[in-house]
């Protein structure tokens, strides 16, 4: 009974793997960010394999991977970043359904590009939602914490007819590019910044830093030079804002960001654009282009 209602054991956590969905949106004016899946391109691919609805909580894991053993009989599927996936030690496909019997384990291996992949199963991880999501939010702590070795997971109902074994995916995912190329909205502060500074973020180079997470995306590359040298009071942030803290390096915010904060905004990228950098390995240059009204 208890391996019916658990569904999976955790194995191998990785370096970092979080339960995502597609968040818990409409909290700002509670301190809550919106949270969910880095890359929603492909965690709903994921869910769209397996027949679940695109809400469905997937695994969202980071560089290295993670490997499950299944409580019960499963089907699973492996998208976002490519990574090796095997099951009971033998090669098993990317980007298809893998049936996974009970006792099997189930193992997605270090990304072979880009940085998180999505494991995704029938009925998808079925943790207690917290405020309607399911998600881990690393910046305020709500939800499920990351995984560790040995932990329980609970599956939802399987949907029904459900997927197909070995079926191919429901639609093409496609890496990001070698360049990460995102479109940007000037303002609200954009007048915070001197002339030469708008000109410098959408004509120069950036960086991606080793120092981004959840919350946002660090990049490195030339400074952003400040029209004033005051500060600003705390005021809201939307999810793709590019902040620029005193070292004039910006900072764009990502799904667990917070909700206000004080260093000016020069600019927001829009969120079907940050898929991309979800996958954006550290070193990975960076532009921002102007983005279309």
């Amino acid at each position: 009974m208890w391996a019916e209602r658990q569904g999976l054991e955790v194995v191998r956590a990785g370096a970092l793997t979080t339960v995502q969905d597609l968040g818990r949106p409409g909290h700002a004016h509670l301190g809550v960010p919106r949270s969910g899946a880095l890359d929603e391109a492909a965690h709903r691919l994921a869910n769209r394999v397996l027949g679940n609805p695109e809400s469905a909580a997937t695994l969202e894991t980071t560089v290295t991977g993670c490997a499950v053993r299944a409580l019960r009989a499963t089907v699973a599927v492996v998208t976002g970043a490519p990574c090796p996936v095997t099951l009971d030690g033998r090669a098993a496909p990317w980007g298809r359904t893998v049936r996974v019997p009970a006792g099997s384990v189930l193992a997605v291996g270090t990304a072979s590009y880009g940085v998180r992949s999505y494991v995704g199963f029938a009925g998808g991880i079925a943790v207690e939602p917290v405020l309607g999501s399911r998600a881990t939010d690393l910046l305020s702590g709500l939800g499920p914490e990351p995984l560790r070795d040995g932990a329980p997971l609970p599956l939802g109902t399987p949907p029904d007819p459900g997927p197909v074994p070995g079926a191919p995916d429901a639609a093409p995912w496609q890496a990001p590019p070698r360049e990460l190329v995102l479109p940007v909205r000037y303002g609200p502060r954009a007048d915070w910044f001197t002339p030469e500074a708008l000109r410098t973020l959408t004509a120069r180079t950036f960086q991606v830093s080793s120092a981004s997470n959840r919350i946002g995306l660090r990049l490195e590359g030339p400074p952003l030079e400040r029209a004033y040298d005051g500060e600003l009071p705390s005021e809201g942030m939307p999810l793709g804002a590019v902040q620029v803290p005193p070292s004039g390096r910006p900072v764009v915010f990502l799904a667990d960001h917070p909700t206000t904060g004080g260093y000016p905004v020069i600019g927001v990228v829009p969120p079907e654009a940050l898929c991309a950098a979800a996958q954006a390995a550290p070193g990975t240059a960076a532009r921002f282009v102007p983005a279309g009204r």
